[in-house]
């Protein structure tokens, strides 16, 4: 995930480039923003990241609490950046953890996923929500609901709940179903993959969206999934990786530019391979279940059943 991660950033001050010979560099700074987007919600952005971070204890909104957790994000996307080029590569290169908790625990989700063409990249948005989503609920807070573009990591106490609206087509607004989350267990996490979103897809589903124990474990299953969703048909125009972008942690692979109009054969054909990965994940646990969806069709895999409602049946 977010392959344009150096070109998107706006460093400030010169980074010297013997630094980044050995995969890790030693001091960066971004411009970044912190700020209140409303009576609940504060944004805070800095190059790739844009989060959106809510908190609460009971009823009451947390807003200088969750201002202080954007700015610790943006010490978790600076100290993240600092082993980029190591986290870029496929796990099956990584031999050692590296020492920063987050990057390891990226590492540690895409190898649960078991692709060999994955980076821990697949990770990093979840990644980023869930340690902002901790460090809030460690002080207090008993709800709190932090989007990374699009990925999203909760945490709620017994008693409270969340919803989280499903888009069917990665690019759009429209919102088909909602998913309802509980306080059952205290973390949970909903990522989204597919063509037209901000990272490069191998696959072609209009959205992937899996809900799992924790926002870094659903991102790297979102992303293999998406990429299970394929199919060949002269109307996909898939292209190299670092054609789209040089600083890719794709390259050598391609990558969807392109989906025309598949039949319906196909479509559906496309969304089994997607279902089956869905299944393999579920069945290890790494994930509760997935909402796939490719052009007019959509599935919901029987874990994610339970918690998921047509959003005009959803009410309020």
């Amino acid at each position: 995930m977010w392959e344009r991660f150096l070109t998107a950033i706006k460093m400030v001050g010169s980074i010297a480039a013997n630094l980044w010979s050995s995969g890790c560099v030693t001091a960066m700074t971004y411009e970044h923003y912190i700020g209140v987007i409303d009576a609940e919600s504060v944004l805070a952005e800095c190059g790739p990241m844009r989060l959106v971070i809510r908190a609460w204890r009971g009823e009451r909104p947390q807003l200088q609490l969750a201002r202080q957790a954007g700015k610790e994000s943006i010490l978790y996307l600076e100290r993240i950046a600092r082993c980029r080029l190591l986290l870029s590569r496929p796990c099956t290169q990584i031999e050692e953890l590296p020492d920063y908790e987050l990057a390891r625990r990226m590492v540690t989700s895409v190898k649960a996923i078991g692709d060999d063409d994955l980076t821990p990249m697949a990770a990093v948005a979840g990644t980023i929500a869930d340690a902002v989503a901790d460090w809030l609920f460690e002080r207090g807070t008993t709800r709190v609901i932090v989007e990374n573009g699009g990925d999203i990591s909760v945490r709620l106490v017994k008693g409270e709940s969340a919803n989280v609206g499903i888009r069917p087509r990665i690019n759009s607004q429209q919102i088909s179903h909602v998913i309802r989350l509980d306080g059952s267990q205290p973390a949970w996490g909903v990522t989204t993959s597919g063509v037209g979103g901000r990272s490069l897809t191998r696959g072609v589903a209009s959205a992937v969206t899996v809900a799992a124990a924790n926002a870094s474990m659903a991102d790297a299953a979102a992303t293999a999934i998406g990429n299970a969703c394929f199919v060949e048909d002269d109307g996909i125009v898939q292209v190299p990786a670092e054609s789209i972008d040089p600083n890719t942690d794709l390259a050598g692979l391609s990558v969807t530019a392109e989906v025309g109009e598949l039949s319906p054969e196909k479509v559906l054909h496309a969304i089994e391979g997607a279902r089956r990965k869905t299944a393999l994940l579920a069945q290890r646990k790494v994930i509760h279940g997935a909402f796939l969806a490719l052009q007019n069709v959509f599935a919901i895999t029987d874990g994610l059943k339970p918690y998921i409602t047509p959003a005009n049946e959803a009410g309020g």
